[in-house]
């Protein structure tokens, strides 16, 4: 995703714009997310809609997020803001000392990012810190959505139930898909 333009805290609807593969021009795209921010790359599930002011949309149905597959996409997913503690310019450093391995690396070799200049313990606790949440709500989100639950029923789940949304989506899907 290149650029959020709108994005509501309560309800998760979103407003973005992304580059497609092949494509010359943003994509806008409108539904629910949990947390989104630029720099992540979707897999989107959805269709196409034509607004009568804003023109061509995709309305998101159902996302997940991928991993970032070039050094330019796991520069801008780190640098995002989305992982407290990493700015672009820490980002970039990362990205230079780890290049494609830098997200295996943070998942699961963390206390390797000292070997970055610049990069402290409290700094790799605060990056792990982020990095653990970011996974919760991407797994929350999969187990929902998964479990036949909507996009937009799963981030208000979530954002009622936070880490514990699995354990009431479980019951709650159950109950929403007996319907």
């Amino acid at each position: 995703m290149e650029r959020l333009t709108f994005y509501s805290e309560e309800s998760g609807y979103t407003v973005a714009r992304l580059m497609r593969p092949k494509a010359k021009e943003l994509t806008t795209i409108v539904g629910s997310f949990a947390n989104i921010q630029p720099g992540q790359t979707l897999q989107l599930t959805g269709f196409w809609r034509e607004h009568p002011q804003y023109g061509s949309q995709f309305q998101v149905s159902k996302y997940i997020e991928t991993k970032p597959a070039t050094l330019t996409g796991i520069e801008k997913y780190l640098g995002s803001g989305l992982i407290k503690g990493v700015g672009p310019v820490t980002a970039k450093r990362i990205v230079e000392h780890f290049g494609l391995t830098t997200l295996d690396i943070i998942e699961n070799h963390i206390e390797r990012l000292l070997e970055v200049p610049g990069i402290a313990h409290k700094r790799v606790e605060m990056i792990q810190s982020a990095w653990e949440t970011q996974k919760a709500i991407k797994e929350v989100m999969v187990f929902l959505q998964g479990h036949g639950v909507s996009t937009t029923y799963a981030v208000k789940i979530y954002k009622q139930y936070g880490d514990s949304a699995i354990a009431y989506g479980t019951s709650e899907a159950d109950r929403y898909c007996s319907k």
